[in-house]
């Protein structure tokens, strides 16, 4: 009978834990196993309240996950691995059985109404990472058969922890994965150094769940650090001194260019700003080197508002939300420097249509002087001395020399900007050009299409002259697509005659499928800069390409169609 009774608690017993077994692995959210593993320990060894208290590893006091009965409200609660009969587990690994706690003196009260306590180790690959609790209202509430059954929902509970845990680690590394690639290209999206150095700080600071982050850059003798932007920071924060790079926590970073950090800012002795830190309620600090190029140009910082120590993991999320920073940053210097190039080129273009502009009004100026000197001459004016119109006759021969003379010297500065002949290669223009006019295509909703020839040969041409002409068709093609578009470019080798076992000419096109031009617009579009009605699009621009092809001993020729595109080709000597 004994025997019999033994099998049967012994069935009873297994069937219990099969039974809390599959309450428990229910489901993978930590927070809620925890509380599915008390609720069930209190259940099976008919306790009144129970708690799961975990070790925090950045501060290693135990601290209550989860909790039911009288002890709900106890999640608060923390105490040292040592501290009370929980702490003792915690620092012993064994399990603690106590009748009434009255009589204990490791016992710290939590509610008077307890009278025993239960308590065995949670223990996880090996290391003991919390402790599991069940109490009582009455005195000798458990036996030692609760005790083993707990010790055994105890390791069951371990497993549901640590697969919950690494369960959660996982998704969490996904959404950090995932949060990068999308901060990536937010960030990379910004093509202003202002925007994108707030919006850098925004997502570090979102990506890091801190409590302030800011973004630190070198100046320009790389002996100071200055803030430059910042997310979550206060008045005090903003308005503080720049760092040295020689004395500062962050210079140390700078100069390293590995990322460090710092417990508790509010009372480092390497970080000096203590009293902004306690103002701000800043507490922990990890700081990444920003590095380009081997070079490191500033720190990217993260503050949070309790104490914290930042994982391998943390490191190189910031590490790596520090390396496409820096990258970021160097594109929108870039874009800046490029559109100030941009800007110069079309003051040149400008310069350049003046230029042309004086050189075509000196040469018809000339042809009507010309005239009139000869016609002056002929008149052969012969005054008697004294005449008062001897001086005028000396005046206006004088007045017509001097005309001229300008005419002359303009010319001669019109003949100086004659092309320095060297051979070019078009393709790498052409490429040169998608890389300067790309943002302005794209702000246009121009799509840019490149239809190069491989093996080009050069063509003797004056690089900066071309390119001048390209950038001024490609300008010419945006104004004619102001609702966007397709411009393309294609290039072609070109044998004349076709027997010729060698190409004789390099032809571009350029085409877009804009509003088109008139016939009559067609005629005039490469003509004189004085017959030119429209200042825009087609006008000094493409009297300019005109000129310069003409200069090339190249030829250009346009093909249009009103609301159906125009496509110019130039045809160059190689």
């Amino acid at each position: 009978m004994d025997e019999l009774a033994e099998l049967k608690a012994r069935y009873e017993r297994l069937e219990l834990l099969y039974q809390v077994g599959n309450v428990i692995h229910s489901t993978l959210d930590p927070q809620q196993a925890l509380q599915l593993i008390v609720q069930e320990c209190v259940r099976t060894t008919r306790a009144t309240s129970g708690s799961i208290a975990l070790i925090n590893p950045n501060n290693r006091f135990l601290e209550f996950q989860a909790s039911t009965g009288h002890m709900a409200n106890t999640t608060k609660l923390k105490l040292r691995v040592g501290e009370g009969i929980t702490g003792w587990v915690a620092r012993t690994g064994k399990p603690a059985r106590v009748d009434d706690v009255r009589l204990d003196s490791r016992y710290v009260m939590v509610r008077r109404s307890i009278r025993s306590e239960l308590a065995v180790p949670l223990e996880v690959m090996g290391e003991i990472r919390g402790v599991l609790n069940v109490n009582s209202d009455r005195v000798g509430a458990f036996t030692q058969a609760d005790q083993e059954l707990l010790q055994e929902l105890s390791v069951q509970g371990a497993k549901v922890i640590h697969n919950t845990w690494l369960y959660e680690q996982f998704r969490q590394k996904a959404r950090l994965l995932e949060t990068l690639v999308n901060v990536s290209q937010t960030i990379n999206s910004t093509l202003n150094v202002n925007e994108a150095l707030h919006v850098i700080t925004r997502e570090a600071c979102n990506l890091m769940e801190a409590k302030m982050c800011s973004l630190l850059l070198l100046d320009e003798t790389g002996e100071w650090l200055d803030l430059r932007a910042s997310s979550g920071a206060g008045a005090a924060y903003v308005k503080k001194p720049r760092l040295s790079t020689a004395e500062s926590f962050m210079g140390i970073v700078v100069r390293r260019q590995k990322p460090l950090q710092l417990e508790n800012v509010q009372v480092s002795g390497r970080y000096f700003q203590v009293d902004i830190a306690r103002r701000e309620g800043l507490v922990s600090l990890l700081s990444a080197p920003l590095v380009f190029g081997g070079q490191t140009i500033g720190t990217l910082n993260v503050y949070t508002g309790e104490p914290h120590s930042f994982s391998n993991e943390e490191i190189h999320i910031l590490l790596a939300l520090a390396e496409l920073s820096a990258v970021a940053l160097e594109k929108a210097r870039l874009y800046e420097r490029v559109v100030d190039v941009e800007e110069q080129l079309r003051q040149n273009e400008k310069l350049s249509a003046l230029g042309l502009l004086a050189a075509e009004v000196a040469h018809e100026i000339r042809n009507p002087l010309t005239v009139m000197k000869m016609l002056y001459h002929s008149l052969q004016l012969d005054f008697a001395a004294g005449d008062p119109r001897v001086k005028d006759d000396a005046i206006l021969r004088e007045k017509m020399d001097h005309l001229n003379k300008i005419v002359e010297q303009i010319l001669d500065f019109a003949r100086s900007t004659e092309p320095q002949l060297k051979p070019v290669n078009v393709n790498q223009l052409i490429d040169d050009l998608g890389l300067l006019t790309r943002h302005k295509l794209r702000n246009q909703l121009i799509q840019f299409v490149r239809r190069l020839a491989p093996d080009l040969p050069l063509v003797m041409a004056d690089a900066t002259q071309l390119s001048q002409a390209f950038l001024n068709l490609t300008l010419n093609a945006v104004d004619a697509m102001p609702e966007g578009g397709t411009l393309t470019i294609s290039t072609r080798a070109l044998h004349l005659p076709r027997s010729s076992p060698k190409p004789t000419h390099v032809v571009i096109e350029f085409k877009d499928n804009g509003r088109g031009m008139p016939d009559e617009q067609q005629k005039r579009a490469f003509t004189s800069l004085l017959s030119t009605t429209k200042h825009k699009g087609t006008g000094l621009g493409l009297a300019i390409v005109g000129r310069v092809v003409e200069t090339h001993r190249g030829k250009v020729k346009i093909r249009s169609q009103e609301k159906a595109g125009t496509t110019i080709s130039i045809t160059l000597p190689v």
